[in-house]
């Protein structure tokens, strides 16, 4: 298929319905929110009690089909649209980003209604993972059959090509953070080896990752404490698949509790990865993986008992 053509044909869905008239499967719920709010740690009042809101973050959980899928609601267009990629070669599929638009809060009792639109496909790309298509969707989430629109989210994907031939360049860098207004001063203090936690100047309560305000009070007042670098392990990934630039798996991926009581997602080093066990021990230090990029990661501290256990397996 010539490409020209075919970015015609693929310009021609834009605008076209990929939803209609979706129902969701169940009306805002309390429980729902419980288990949100208990699954990131969101103490927030405002999401309990008898004039509670949904999380905005929430918003496309109301519109999910779980494993039966929304059986009226999907247009035909989408998959013809995924079909004729597919039939270009762009077999493959990743999700790039997603943004959502919050026009006013949800509660218990809402009942959810949606639509979705091809919003774009874009102009023909090559990247590292292969060349294809961002094809973006956005979908509109209302109150009701006919009620306002509550809140807008947007989904974009790449439908592509693998590239197929490898060229012979130097070790991949690490990811770069994504560095903004709002986490700018984290990064600065991990330039200089401190690993810093934000404090709420209000009512003192810390808070990690950054954020622009205290998820306890709403106070958008903050100043930072320095970490002791003190934590264990409160849980943990071993990563086998997908293998990606820069990293060699498996390796293991912690979610350390600190001392001061907040949690920060690093790497687990100095030990084996299959021997990263929770409530392990483990003490803060910055490595330096180019010029450019210091990341805080965290080293077990009883490494004499896991090589003893190591050397134990090997002996057996």
């Amino acid at each position: 298929m010539v490409v020209e053509d075919l970015s015609v044909r693929l310009k021609a869905y834009e605008g076209r319905a990929a939803v209609l008239g979706g129902h969701g499967k169940d009306p805002v719920n309390a429980p729902m929110i419980r288990h949100w709010c208990e699954a990131l740690g969101d103490t927030n009042p405002a999401y309990t009690g008898p004039d509670a809101i949904a999380p905005p973050t929430m918003l496309q959980v109301w519109t999910m089909g779980g494993l039966s899928g929304h059986a009226t609601a999907r247009s035909p267009v989408y998959e013809e649209l995924l079909s004729l990629l597919d039939d270009a070669g762009c077999t493959s599929v990743v999700a790039t980003d997603c943004e959502q638009e919050y026009l006013r809060e949800l509660r218990p009792g809402d009942e959810i209604t949606f639509d979705s639109v091809i919003e774009s496909v874009s102009e023909r790309k090559t990247t590292k993972l292969g060349t294809g298509y961002f094809v973006t969707t956005r979908m509109d989430v209302r109150v009701g059959d006919e009620g306002e629109i509550v809140g807008t989210h947007r989904f974009r994907i790449f439908k592509y090509a693998p590239a197929t031939t490898k060229k012979t360049e130097p070790k991949p860098q690490r990811p770069r953070p994504v560095v903004n207004r709002d986490n700018a001063g984290f990064w600065e203090g991990v330039e200089r080896h401190e690993l810093l936690i934000q404090r709420c100047a209000d009512c003192a309560t810390l808070r990690f990752p950054w954020l622009p305000g205290c998820h306890a009070c709403g106070s958008p007042e903050w100043d930072t404490v320095r970490a002791s670098g003190e934590g264990v392990v409160h849980s943990y990934v071993v990563m086998h698949h997908p293998p990606f630039p820069a990293f060699e798996p498996p390796y293991a991926v912690g979610l350390v509790e600190l001392a001061e009581g907040v949690r920060i997602v690093s790497d687990v080093v100095g030990v084996p990865y299959d021997k990263v066990r929770i409530g392990m021990a483990v003490r803060l230090e910055f490595i330096r993986y180019d010029a450019e990029l210091v990341l805080p990661v965290f080293r077990a501290e009883d490494v004499a008992e896991v090589v003893e256990e190591v050397v134990d397996e090997v002996v057996a």
